[in-house]
């Protein structure tokens, strides 16, 4: 997605990704946003007149974990594929493209799991044109479409399947029985762009620019007259929606910073000094350290953690604003809004996703108490983290705060396998700050996604320091690589680094005489170990 703002910007097209519960419906919409496509994600239980009465430009059908013969799986009606708007079907929705318009899917046997090759037949059509005639690409299916439905021509086919692909230019209406979203497929991208400038018509247009013009007039209408806070912790996401809302909406937005003692080393001098000084922004600073230490006394789950961490953000949010509301006497406007930096992301693990689980509660999502009295002003809610800071240096965002890499909102709670106190707190800041360290004087803060460090509180092992036993904590260290936190992988850092960054915290930490490294995908494992 660029950051260029067209000369004339008007609303941009949308194409709408249905989300039949796939695991990669959020990369389709990343996939698309970055061919500067606007996307939206619906839900495949949206009858089709809804999705029609919003006026798609196009309409993808994302894969899926069902078959399209089990009793309950979801489907759509065939009306979608009369209506005249370009259509593209990827693993599931291409077998339910099939299906509908009378071709054949069957269970033949003919399943294919991960990366396969697959052959193009024809390299001059919509999607294929441009691309090899043999490519890799990534399977995840047990039924296969054998018979392409009438008018359709098949342009690809695999060893085990006849059918791999099928277009009908006429109709605008494509599919393809792989994932071109992800990776693996390796003209994945090509073929998408292809469907969306050639099969759909559509122009690269979406921008950053556009984000932002769209925000602000549906921030000022939001608001009106009245004012609003903001959770501002000092990463780039509350940093970004605080830039934006205020872009909106200027001096009735107070930022309030909770300092509740779960931060990183340094942290509230930084954002006292580095954002006021980036944006002028009206900022408040709330010392709550013990209000927190003492709401998380004796509690070790991690689920529990993170909705005491939101229950209490809310409880100081509510408390500044009668102290705002109280500063500003009677004729001042009330104080109604809350502003929250929360990603597409924190929606979709939280269970905000079609077909999706709740992995875990993100304090900003499904970590909020019921009894919230405020309405929520989530600017960033459909952006994944790259989209956010690209809207960041768009504002004029200095780089220190565009840059930084993610830090969860409970802090470093989540990071403490085990009850939260001043004392491992203390322990884990100076360890991650020594890893932090290193990593900026290797140079690699650009190579890695993010490092979490993890105390593992409730775990000790032998050592030997200074001739003598020792008994202490283990560290782990969880450098990960992705692109929107949706998948990610280890980062393979160098040894000497590693080394480094170990005997230093062994060395300079108490308490701490092993360190770990965490060399798990995302899936299985999350990047946060709670």
């Amino acid at each position: 997605m660029s950051t260029a703002t067209p000369a004339a910007a008007a609303a941009p097209d949308t194409v709408l990704v249905v989300d039949f519960g796939a695991q990669y419906a959020q990369l389709i919409a990343r996939r698309v946003r970055e061919a500067r496509v606007y996307s939206e994600i619906v839900p495949s239980s949206m009858p089709v007149q809804e999705m029609l009465a919003k006026n798609p430009a196009a309409i993808i059908l994302s894969g899926g974990p069902s078959s399209v013969y089990e009793e309950g799986a979801p489907t759509v009606d065939r009306s979608l594929f009369e209506a005249g708007v370009p259509v593209f079907g990827m693993c599931y929705g291409f077998q339910l493209m099939a299906q509908a318009l009378g071709g054949t899917v069957d269970n033949s046997g003919a399943r294919e799991y991960g990366r396969t090759t697959m052959t193009v037949s024809r390299p001059s059509s919509t999607l294929f044109e441009g691309t090899p005639d043999e490519q890799a690409v990534w399977m995840s299916h047990g039924d296969a479409c054998s018979a392409a439905p009438e008018g359709f021509t098949v342009t690809a086919s695999t060893d085990v399947v006849p059918v791999a692909a099928f277009e009908n230019d006429e109709k605008r209406l494509y599919g393809v029985q792989h994932h071109p979203e992800v990776m693996h497929s390796t003209h994945g991208q090509q073929v998408l762009e292809h469907f969306l400038y050639r099969g759909a018509g559509l122009s690269p247009t979406w921008t950053t620019g556009n984000v932002i013009e769209e925000q602000v007039e549906a921030i000022r209408e939001q608001v009106g007259t009245k004012r609003a806070i903001c959770a501002l912790s000092g990463g780039v996401d509350s940093a970004v929606a605080a830039a934006l809302v205020q872009k909106a909406i200027g001096s009735q937005l107070t930022c309030v910073y909770v300092d509740h003692g779960l931060m990183r080393k340094g942290e509230t001098a930084q954002v006292e000094k580095d954002f006021v000084a980036a944006t002028g922004v009206q900022l408040r600073v709330v010392d709550a350290e013990k209000r927190f230490l003492t709401a998380l006394e004796g509690v070790s789950d991690p689920e529990e953690k993170r909705k005491i961490i939101g229950r209490e953000f809310i409880r100081v949010f509510e408390q500044a604003q009668a102290e705002i509301i109280a500063e500003a006497g009677a004729s001042g406007e009330p104080v109604e809004f809350l502003v929250q930096g929360t990603l597409y992301p924190d929606v979709v693990e939280s269970g905000g996703g079609t077909g999706t689980a709740n992995i875990k509660s993100h304090h900003n999502v499904g970590g909020l108490p019921e009894d919230l009295e405020f309405q929520l002003i989530e600017p960033l809610r459909k952006l994944f983290k790259d989209e956010v800071r690209m809207v960041g240096q768009e504002l004029g965002l200095p780089e220190e705060i565009v840059q930084r890499q993610p830090f969860p909102g409970p802090g470093l709670g989540i990071r403490i396998v085990g009850e939260v106190t001043k004392e491992r707190l203390d322990l884990l800041r100076e360890a991650d700050a020594i890893a932090r360290e290193e990593l900026t004087a290797a140079g690699l803060d650009r190579e890695i996604w993010q490092c979490p460090v993890v105390l593992l509180a409730d775990v000790r092992s032998v050592g030997v320091q200074g001739d003598g036993r020792t008994y202490g904590h283990p560290i782990v260290l969880r450098p990960v690589s992705s692109e929107d936190a949706m998948t990610a992988d280890w980062s393979r850092l160098p040894y000497d680094v590693l080394s480094k960054i170990s005997t230093r915290i062994t060395n300079e930490v108490r308490d701490v005489n092993r360190v770990v490294l965490d060399v798990t995908s995302k899936p299985p494992g999350t990047i946060e170990w709670e």
